[in-house]
């Protein structure tokens, strides 16, 4: 016999801990290899753990509502064959190390959930469940009178959406669940260092939620660690608008897929990782990691209002088809809240459409370990300068601004000027083939 140990597998990027919502397994059952062993979930996503090994459930070493960081080991599985012993977890050199049996060793002291909002009910609310009700204005009082048909009356994420739906509100408010304290004369509020700060005037106090302090921190340390630097291009994007409105009706029904734009625009940016490698890279301390494989991550809207970033892995290895299901399958995945925690972790680039929200450019922040990110902007129709060999005319295009972030440590500005220029040109070259 031997044991080995269930760890919580990373979650994403930025997702450094998990709450448990339900055991699906009990101690002594028998378990299969990649069968859903647990529940979980996080402020973005709720997805299952599988199992890395065949045997039994030994030992669970955290209760439901429990919150854990990811890397701990959750449970521990007694495997058939080989001698009575306990396969304890190594030292792992890099991430990518890890195995079915090899892990980091982490401490396993059980960490208790954060207490829930409102009024002290012990009724419990995942994460998921929390944003959708503040992006629904739903308060917690509301909240506990709506029918949960999860375990032991659980309110799931379809209830939630079935209930705001009925509803028929959607009141912006802030995202904490608590009715947030509007201040019309000087109060003092005590800060995390104890000093008093008074604000003046007609103001609004909102204590930050769970999620909205992880996006923070992920976020300042990203800029703590790279040189940032944005460069811009503009790209005349009339070739692949009228090519998709050609043949989007006739591709849908092949295909069975929507086509939009973002597959065409990083179908470009793959072709010009290629012939730049060095964007698809990371820092290690100062050696430069030039990653092989293109896993490309695309920023995705959720019900709640946040985002994620799914990852297109060897995007390199598909083609327009391809990239379409790819793109489709995992916005759909992220909307629906069935991410796979593989979904969102190994991206080597990100790109995120700010023009699906109406925005002509922006400048995104470099998603960590990452060394680029770009972002393409709405498509206007706008009267331009058109050179020809018969001289210049002014014509309606449609044109589409680029931007791209980069880390300046190992990315010099004429290398991300050229990058997202060539980019550009690729977009503007389009040649849409017949289907």
């Amino acid at each position: 016999m031997a044991i080995v140990d269930l760890i919580l597998p990373k979650l994403g990027e930025s997702i450094m801990e998990a709450t448990i919502l339900k055991w699906m397994k009990n101690v002594g059952d028998p378990v299969k290899m990649d069968e859903s062993i647990l529940e979980i979930a996080t402020d973005k996503v709720d997805s299952e753990v599988p199992s890395t090994a065949e045997g039994t459930l030994y030992e669970i070493l955290y209760n439901v509502n429990d919150v854990v960081p990811v890397d701990s080991v959750i449970a521990r599985i007694k495997t058939a064959g080989g001698d009575d012993a306990v396969v304890l977890p190594t030292q792992k050199e890099e991430p990518e190390n890890l195995n079915e049996e090899h892990f980091e060793v982490v401490s396993t002291e059980i960490k208790k959930p954060e207490p829930s909002l409102g009024n002290g009910n012990a009724r419990f609310y995942s994460p998921l469940v929390l944003n959708i009700a503040a992006s629904e204005g739903i308060g917690m009082s509301e909240l506990e009178q709506i029918p949960g048909t999860g375990k032991e009356g659980r309110v799931t994420k379809n209830d939630i959406l079935e209930y705001a739906a009925k509803r028929g509100k959607n009141i912006p408010v802030s995202s904490q669940l608590s009715t947030p304290q509007v201040i019309e004369k000087q109060v003092p509020v005590q800060t995390q260092n104890n000093e008093i700060t008074t604000y003046t005037g007609n103001v609004e106090i909102v204590e930050m939620d769970r999620m909205r302090k992880l996006i923070a921190d992920h976020m300042i340390r990203s800029k703590q660690t790279s040189a940032h630097v944005t460069s811009f291009s503009e790209a005349d994007v009339t070739n692949m608008v009228l090519w998709r409105e050609k043949v989007k009706n006739e591709f849908e029904k092949r295909e069975g897929a929507k086509l939009t734009f973002t597959p065409l625009i990083i179908e470009a940016i793959v072709k010009c990782i290629k012939k730049f490698p060095l964007i698809n890279s990371s820092l290690d301390g100062d050696k430069i990691i030039i990653k092989k494989d293109i896993n490309i991550g695309m920023a995705t809207a959720l019900p709640s209002g946040n985002l994620i970033v799914p990852v297109i892995k060897n995007a390199e290895q598909l083609n327009l088809v391809g990239l379409t299901k790819k793109v489709n399958g995992l916005a759909d995945a992220a909307r629906n809240s069935k991410l796979k925690a593989d979904d969102t972790q190994g991206g080597t680039f990100t790109f995120t459409n700010v023009g699906t929200f109406g925005s002509l450019m922006g400048t995104p922040i470099i998603n960590q370990p990452q060394v680029a990110i770009m972002a393409a902007g709405v498509i206007k129709k706008r009267p331009v300068v058109v050179e020809t060999p018969n001289g210049d005319s002014i014509a309606i295009r449609h044109m589409m601004y680029l931007s791209m972030s980069y880390d300046h440590r190992i990315i010099d500005g004429s290398l991300g000027a050229t990058f997202v220029t060539a980019v550009a040109k690729e977009l503007e070259n389009f040649e849409g083939k017949d289907l």
